[in-house]
């Protein structure tokens, strides 16, 4: 991870899918593991989601509230 990928998640958002043009950071939780059941997309996307997972699972989705 880099610290720059913090604010990236709260900057990008999904290109694609059901929750297409929300934000990384703001994505449920079960389609976060969805995600890590089925596979992550390759390149930057997905390691950014599968940060996003860790983030999520593990209850620290407040560390990115000051960069909002």
């Amino acid at each position: 991870m880099h610290p720059e990928d913090l604010q990236t998640l709260v900057t990008m958002k999904m290109p694609y899918g059901k929750y297409a043009g929300r934000l990384l950071a703001d994505l449920p939780g079960p389609y976060l593991a969805w995600f890590a059941r089925e596979g992550f997309p390759t390149g930057e996307l997905g390691r950014l989601l599968a940060l996003m997972h860790e983030i999520d699972h593990n209850g620290l989705s407040e560390l990115l509230d000051p960069l909002r």
